[in-house]
């Protein structure tokens, strides 16, 4: 079944340094996009993570230090890559736990403020979870009767997605909408006010923390009660979307922050 599309969706695929969202970075992207018309654009990108990729990493997906150490860093492919995905939907195999938080890193540590909120997000994995229970090989056998040659290549898995997601909707057209925002809405397991879940909604959709000894407890009422712990979050280990999250809710609770009908922010300094 050939995708409903209301914008374009972007399948990506990560391969980075390891799995810590707050430290490891990219060593190859690989996106497809697919127009609402069906036309289908491939780029993959090698990427000088600035580190050492350890040999756990490069036993998975074969990339060595070799490999990327000529290739351009992600601050200078940064802003080509926003530009291309702009106005985009993304999807992707395991996406919104890994690939979406780890590109959100990235575009911040690098200063550039993508906002995630705008676009909607179509997980293939949560789908074939909820459908059937299992991983991407498995599922382009179950789905699209093929072996996948290449895995954890960033293109080939990439790839994969897109079609097990067009099979998926052949599969359960009784059960699946052929539409993003339902997709969307399905492939979403979780409540996170923030990508890593540190900070998520409640059942009254007030953002809470969901760690340590104030899980549970709202967040602006933390930051009122408890004055250093914003401080404290800042400075710990915490990825930079989760500090992006937590300040502003912090400007938002002190009045200080605006949120436009177009989705932009503005700040205001009381004087």
């Amino acid at each position: 079944m050939e995708l409903n599309l209301a914008n374009p969706l972007v399948f990506f695929d990560l391969e980075t340094t390891g799995i810590n969202i707050a430290k490891d970075r990219i060593v190859e992207i690989s996106v497809l996009k697919v127009y609402p018309n069906g036309k289908e654009e491939q780029k993959t990108m090698r990427v000088n993570p600035e580190m050492p990729i350890p040999a756990e990493a490069t036993a998975v997906h074969g990339i060595t230090n070799e490999d990327v150490k000529d290739c351009p860093t992600f601050k200078q492919i940064a802003k080509e890559l926003a530009r291309y995905i702009e106005g985009c939907d993304l999807g992707g195999y395991n996406s919104n736990r890994f690939d979406i938080p780890l590109l959100a890193e990235e575009f911040l540590r690098v200063g550039l403020d993508f906002d995630m909120r705008k676009r909607k997000f179509v997980d293939v994995q949560t789908i074939f979870h909820k459908m059937e229970q299992r991983t991407l090989s498995a599922a382009y056998r179950f789905y699209c009767d093929k072996c996948l040659e290449d895995a954890h290549t960033a293109a080939a898995d990439t790839f994969a997605t897109y079609e097990v997601l067009k099979a998926q909707l052949d599969r359960y057209d009784e059960k699946l909408e052929n539409n993003v925002e339902f997709l969307s809405k399905f492939s979403t397991q979780n409540n996170n006010a923030d990508f890593a879940g540190f900070i998520v909604y409640n059942d009254k959709g007030v953002e809470v923390f969901n760690f340590g000894k104030n899980k549970g407890v709202p967040v602006e009422q933390v930051l009122k009660e408890q004055p250093g712990y914003y401080a404290w979050m800042l400075n710990s280990d915490f990825p930079l979307y989760t500090k992006k999250i937590l300040t502003e809710i912090k400007l938002r609770s002190a009045g200080c922050l605006l949120f436009w009908p177009n989705g932009q922010i503005a700040i205001c300094f009381i004087l």
